[in-house]
């Protein structure tokens, strides 16, 4: 237990430090940005790219790990929006957003950190699988739905070839496709290019976990709303059980993952609070202050869930 603790008080100090630095004014909000920027941009596409590259494609493609996830993601992401939807009598961009909280894990910034000292032989490996389906499966499936409920006046076709585009533009996607050609014709990466990477890569724990710190501090709070307990509640509680469920229906089906270390990784990663862009993908549809405080009371909490989960899943 007490080497659990050890590894969630890191994670919060590093996160503790980014809110910290932009509180006391050591930061602003607008100079983190480039910090954040430099992550997505640059830190985690070099990590993601050395894991794809360096390893058999084999391991990035366990279709047991893929579909599990994906279809906990999208059971929590359905539940979410028809509850908001039916019960809370929500609209559909609020509904969609709501869902998202739910369902879409902050797998680069928080996730990849905390598997790198729970589960350091699998992280690599978890977070590029985890970013193919929050790339390829979940985002598009927010944007889609949030742009239909905005009234979009882009038809189907359209909308589909809009999406599409920025997705060839980002670069996690284009890493990860780099990576897998790498792999697959096991082509060598000179070391005046594969150092640099390096380099790069192993920025991206720390400084991911110190803007996700400095990203809370400035978000636009507003009014605490009852509505949000759910998506807090669905988020760290509903979507690691969801995940860890259908882990085991693949299992029984004979479509399991075989190491026991990468299925643990799985229910940790959906552990995590939102993805860091959630308020920011809301802000564009007018429901940022929602996910704002959302997102920031499931970061809080998750310390004493993140543990609870690595106390129930780890090998």
């Amino acid at each position: 237990m007490l080497d659990i603790f050890s590894i969630t008080g890191v994670i919060f100090l590093l996160i503790g430090v980014g809110y910290l630095s932009v509180r006391l004014g050591v930061f602003s909000s607008t100079e983190m940005a480039p910090i954040g920027k430099f992550v997505v941009t640059f830190a985690l596409p070099a990590l993601i790219f050395r894991a794809v590259a360096f390893r058999p494609i084999a391991e990035i493609a366990n279709i047991g790990y893929l579909a599990a996830v994906v279809a906990g993601s999208l059971a929590v992401f359905v539940f979410g929006y028809v509850w908001s939807r039916r019960i809370s009598g929500a609209g559909p961009s609020a509904s969609t957003f709501r869902a998202m909280g739910m369902s879409c894990s902050n797998s680069g910034f928080v996730g990849y950190p905390v598997l790198l000292m729970a589960l350091p032989d699998v992280a690599s490996t978890a977070l590029a699988m985890n970013m193919i389906v929050e790339n390829l499966v979940m985002i598009p499936l927010v944007l889609t739905m949030a742009e239909r409920s905005a009234g979009s006046s882009a038809a189907g076709g359209q909308m589909v070839i809009e999406t599409a585009s920025k997705l060839c533009r980002n670069p996690i996607l284009i890493a990860i496709a780099l990576g897998i050609i790498v792999s697959v014709f096991t082509l060598p990466v000179p070391q005046l290019i594969a150092l640099p990477i390096d380099a790069i890569a192993n920025a991206s724990a720390a400084l991911s976990l110190v803007v996700i710190g400095g990203t809370l501090a400035a978000l636009p709070f507003g009014s605490p709303k009852g509505s949000v307990i759910p998506v807090v509640l669905g988020k760290l509680l509903l979507h690691p059980i969801a995940v860890g469920a259908s882990l085991a229906v693949l299992s029984a089906l004979g479509l399991g993952v075989d190491n026991d270390s990468l299925a643990a990784a799985a229910v940790l990663m959906a552990s995590m609070p939102a993805m860091g862009i959630y308020p920011i993908l809301a802000q564009r549809f007018g429901e940022e202050r929602e996910a704002a405080l959302a997102m920031f009371a499931m970061t809080v909490l998750s310390f004493a869930t993140i543990s609870a989960a690595m106390v129930l899943v780890l090998p």
